[in-house]
């Protein structure tokens, strides 16, 4: 029986990750800030629960050594992250720092803690939730687009330095997910961004920049990145992502760019 370890399994595109594998005949290890509160994941037979706050470097290091010890890991999701919308100016400097702390910081320490064990194993796979906003970014989401497109380009450099030792690295790149909506810190950005944010709303709402898939479907994506066996690095997940990202390629960035800032100012 295959293991997977995830990290933010209690809500949203974790938590159904982490039910289909279960369905698929895995074992899971699902962490979390508080598992204790977990009513879900805990009725099925083949689940570990463990506390894991990935901004928390002595828990990493405790719960990572914890579930090695249990059992044979043969793929590490790193999911846990939240979007911060507002603003830069009208952030606090804490939620600048817990922003980059749990999205980015937090991804390299938990796979950090795992290569040495995937070495020893002489095989395993990393995947990383980013985004689509990891490629192409949004307005007022400045913090939260900036730690997406630096997960993208950790992974494809840290590839290289893996490969040689059969550990593999994929990313899971989302539009947007429906379950996500919970998982958003809204900052007063004041009445200056006032009719970008209404803008910005409108073409979310009529689905010009996002579609909003269930989390199931987008586990699925997670699930044929670890099993299809594929030297693959990035696997879009979503008919916008997939979208998005066919349209910067056919523009260019520049004119992409462009494009996107004539849609905000209702430009033709």
């Amino acid at each position: 029986m295959k293991t997977i370890f995830i990290t933010g399994a209690s809500s949203g595109l974790g938590k159904s990750t982490a039910k289909l594998f279960l369905s698929k005949g895995w074992h899971v290890i699902a962490t979390m800030r508080n598992p204790e509160k977990e009513t879900e994941l805990s009725e099925f037979k083949n689940v570990t629960l463990l506390p894991l706050d990935i901004t928390n470097p002595k828990q990493i290091e405790e719960t990572v050594l914890k579930a090695m010890a249990l059992h044979d890991i043969d793929v590490v999701f790193n999911n846990a992250g939240y979007g911060l919308i507002g603003a830069l100016e009208s952030y606090s400097d804490v939620q600048i720092t817990d922003q980059i702390a749990t999205n980015f910081t937090g991804v390299l320490r938990v796979t950090k803690a795992f290569i040495p064990y995937f070495k020893k194993q002489k095989k395993g796979l990393f995947i990383t939730t980013t985004s689509v906003c990891g490629f192409s970014s949004n307005p007022l989401s400045s913090v939260y687009n900036a730690t997406k497109w630096a997960l993208e380009g950790w992974s494809e450099s840290i590839y290289y330095d893996l490969a040689q030792f059969n550990i593999g690295i994929k990313t899971v790149a989302p539009g947007g997910i429906k379950s996500n909506f919970m998982n958003v810190m809204q900052v007063s950005m004041g009445s200056e961004y006032d009719v970008l944010n209404k803008r910005l709303s409108e073409l979310f709402s009529d689905g010009t920049l996002m579609d909003f898939t269930e989390a199931e479907n987008i586990a699925e994506v997670v699930f044929e990145a670890a099993t299809d066996g594929k030297d693959q690095l990035r696997y879009l997940a979503g008919n916008d992502a997939k979208r998005i990202a066919a349209q910067r390629i056919e523009m260019g960035s520049e004119n992409f760019r462009i494009h996107l800032n004539n849609l905000l100012n209702k430009r033709a």
